[in-house]
């Protein structure tokens, strides 16, 4: 067996004790293995990196705030002065654009989240602190004293990377050790990040084991892990079979766990904005389906768009954007398979393909943009098929008679992170937006006016979430400072506790400012100064 790379289990990186075999990088654009051989963790290396996590969970919980958010913005240094490395690695394992896609947008951004996460933490905003002066309660949210076990998706080696990422950034802000799983899309990358958050730990002081790598692990030993009663939450973003099974194991043992799985994100199409400017929204439309060959869980994956001369006009632009494309490429043989099959999947629901629908030719795991359609009866007759999601560079139409038809279709929609409505400037689209969203706003985290839903925005506003399946729970956000960090956290109550003993933000004076619910009242300054 050729040699391993080591792991990082409490403070250390160490040979793998128990390795259940290796793995390696690919290189998606020519299908070939690539870099050295990552070892498949066994149960005792993993036993060994929750043990570490769970010794240290209580130190960690007590840390002052500063030194977390000199961890952080270490960190998010550490990751700007190595953008070279770092973006070379990605490029070669993800086969995405080094320019502007890793380099300018995502490299920015995680740092960015980072920092922002750093902001949370010394504003002590992530706690909520509640205050009810007459009765003598005071609330916060806290830190769960429990390890927080994070599994990274294929498609953001940086910004959703389990050692980099929101959901990272997130769990280390509330104080919680976290246990990394690194995609195995991608391991040299997610190794080299945490080299970086290792040595960031060091300078800021905080225990070795708060931040742990394993690269790989079987699906069985990933669901007993899921299980494990000493974990305090779970983060998930990839498969909705995935993410519901690892939700089964983790309720079984009373875990927390957060999971995005799955999300069509229907984008409307009203008449008068067609008719104001159907071909630039063809155009768009392409755009953001081949966005990074369309692997992103915020991709149009359905469009309804109305019958008539300018709905036909629409699908007759996109289908010459779709069929003049060149093919693209995908992260690994198993997301080439997945839209094989969904397309597949979509063809026997009734759909009828337009434009692509088959395998690329040439080197490496490639895919046709491919473009569907199917009328609204169709649609509405099965409406759990043609949901399919297809992850990839493909999308499905839905033809539709007028806004009526629109809002029996959107009722039908499963939840999803997005859902977009194009009206037209003139207003003549009004009236059908307000019928349309009347029914969509439910089944949908963010709601979106005249763009794409591709982009996503590290906002305290943003939503990155949605109703069940996009998600496992409607009322959180996996993008957003201090929102996001609310999901690893536990809501701690006080009742009648002495000033001295409470913590610190929860105290009559009020530490840097945060802002405070203090008897139904906003307040950033010292109680006693705002009864």
């Amino acid at each position: 067996m050729a040699a391993l790379e080591p792991l990082l289990i409490d403070g250390d990186w160490r040979a793998p004790k128990d390795a259940q075999g290796s793995f390696q990088a690919e290189d998606p654009a020519r299908a070939t293995p690539i870099g050295p051989h990552f070892p498949i963790s066994g149960p005792d290396d993993v036993e060994a990196a929750v043990c570490a996590a769970a010794a240290v969970a209580a130190e960690l919980a007590a840390a002052p705030a500063g030194r977390i958010a000199d961890f952080l913005e270490a960190y998010a240094d550490a990751i700007d002065a190595d953008a070279d490395t770092l973006v070379a690695l990605a490029h070669a394992e993800t086969a995405l654009p080094a320019e502007p896609r890793l380099r300018a947008v995502e490299l920015p951004r995680t740092s960015g989240q980072l920092r922002q996460a750093a902001k949370a933490v010394r504003s002590y905003s992530w706690t909520a602190p509640t205050i009810d002066t007459r009765l003598g309660l005071r609330a916060h949210r806290a830190p769960l004293a429990k390890p927080v076990l994070v599994f990274g998706p294929n498609n953001f080696p940086f910004a959703f990377n389990a050692i980099a990422g929101s959901d990272f950034a997130s769990a280390i802000a509330a104080r919680n050790p976290v246990i990394a799983k690194a995609h195995p899309s991608h391991p040299a990358t997610s190794q080299r990040l945490a080299q970086l958050a290792h040595g960031a730990l060091g300078k800021a002081g905080l225990p070795g084991a708060a931040v742990q790598l394993l690269y790989h692990f079987d699906n069985a030993l990933g669901l007993k892990l899921a299980g494990d009663a000493r974990l305090g939450a779970i983060g998930f973003t990839g498969s909705r079979a995935g993410g519901l099974a690892l939700k089964a194991a983790a309720d079984k043992a009373g875990v927390p766990i957060y999971v995005e799985m799955s999300s069509v994100n229907p984008v409307f199409l009203l008449p008068g904005v067609l008719a104001e400017r159907g071909d630039a929204l063809a155009q768009e439309f392409f755009a953001s389906c081949t966005m990074g060959s369309g692997q992103f869980c915020t991709n149009p994956g359905i469009v309804i768009v109305p019958e008539g001369a300018h709905g036909d006009a629409f699908v007759l632009a996109a289908m010459e954007h779709f069929a003049a494309a060149t093919t693209k490429v995908l992260f690994s043989h198993g997301v080439q398979d997945g839209l094989v099959r969904a397309v597949a999947t979509l063809r026997d629901a009734g759909a009828k393909v337009l434009a692509g629908g088959a395998v690329g030719d040439g080197e490496g795991y490639r895919h046709q943009p491919t473009l569907l359609a199917v009328d609204a009866e169709a649609f509405l007759a099965r409406p759990d098929a043609l949901q399919t999601e297809a992850f990839g560079p493909a999308s499905l139409l839905v033809r539709v008679a007028d806004a009526e038809d629109m809002a029996r279709v959107a009722g039908v929609f499963e939840g999803n992170l997005t859902g977009t409505l194009y009206r037209a400037a003139d207003g003549s689209d009004d009236a059908a937006w307000s019928s349309v969203a009347a029914v969509l706003r439910s089944k949908v985290g963010r709601l979106i006016a005249n763009k794409m839903p591709t982009g996503v925005a590290v906002s305290p506003a943003m939503n990155h979430g949605g109703p069940y399946p996009s998600t496992g729970h409607p009322g959180f956000t996996a993008v957003g400072m201090p929102a996001a960090i609310h999901r690893f956290t536990a809501l701690h109550s006080y009742d009648g506790v002495p000033e001295a003993l409470l913590p610190v933000e929860l105290r009559d004076r009020n530490p840097g400012g945060v802002q405070r619910l203090v008897d139904d009242r906003w307040s950033e300054g010292d109680i006693g100064g705002n009864s």
